[in-house]
């Protein structure tokens, strides 16, 4: 089983993408993306349609408060400010 965990990649100390993976059975693959109207989440969901990830595509755009609505949205339980951090440290 894959546990929440979120992935930051960076460029010359500045996130530059970010993945936000959500709980699933380990080899669980993408069937489907879902793109937010403004462009700076896409979720990725299972074959059967439950999200497995969220792609974060301009972290410096994207808030706390943001990311768990679309967590609130998917049915997901919200990501803690000391989880999100990571995202804003740099």
């Amino acid at each position: 089983m894959t546990e929440r965990s979120l992935q930051i990649t960076y460029r010359k100390g500045r996130p530059l993408a970010a993945y936000l993976y959500l709980a699933h059975p380990t080899g669980e693959r993408s069937a489907r993306t879902e793109p937010s109207p403004d462009g700076l989440v896409v979720v990725d969901y299972a074959a059967d349609g439950h999200p497995i990830g969220i792609e974060i595509t301009a972290p410096e755009a994207v808030t706390l408060e943001r990311l768990n609505g679309v967590l609130r949205e998917l049915g997901q339980s919200p990501l803690l400010e000391t989880e999100f951090r990571p995202l804003t440290a740099a």
